[in-house]
């Protein structure tokens, strides 16, 4: 049995507007907590001068004092690759355009999925801290990333993302 459940009404959201129907948890029958009712997406931007774009989470957040990719809950009906664009530009300000997916990757758990999102940078760009969720956004080069405390989902997603890229 999986269980949905909202955010608490203190947890901190984003200032704008209401919150999305996919804003919310999916907890599993062993307890774990996974966000996004109909999954999520993160986009893994890559940068063939700078490395890969990786954001530092809010210590409020999921995992909050890790890194990870700038990503989220998908929205009804949305396809992942939308979905990780449209987070990306809202939590890193990535410009329409500036990348072209290269592949996906997709953790499917049957009662939640979570899909990666790999892309070249075509149009270079700064990334902007664009909402509450970050502590930092770098570009960090690909032999340094493991030794970052990354997300435990990207960490174990990374050495196969690594392989592929």
């Amino acid at each position: 049995m999986v269980t949905i459940v909202p955010p608490a009404p203190d947890e901190p959201r984003r200032p704008d507007g209401p919150r999305d129907p996919g804003d919310a948890w999916v907890v599993a029958e062993t307890g774990e907590k996974y966000w996004g009712r109909y999954g999520a997406a993160g986009l893994l931007a890559v940068d063939a001068q700078r490395g890969i774009l990786l954001q530092h989470r809010v210590s409020w957040s999921h995992f909050g004092g890790t890194w990870g990719l700038p990503g989220g809950a998908l929205h009804e009906g949305e396809e992942p690759i939308d979905g990780a664009l449209r987070e990306a530009a809202e939590e890193a300000g990535i410009p329409s355009g500036a990348v072209r997916v290269r592949f996906t990757s997709v953790l499917d758990l049957r009662i939640w999925s979570y899909t990666t999102v790999v892309a070249d940078v075509v149009e270079p760009f700064e990334p902007v801290i664009s909402d509450p969720e970050s502590v930092a956004l770098e570009w960090v080069p690909l032999d340094e990333v493991a030794e970052r405390p990354l997300h435990p989902g990207f960490a174990n997603a990374w050495p196969g993302l690594r392989a592929n890229l």
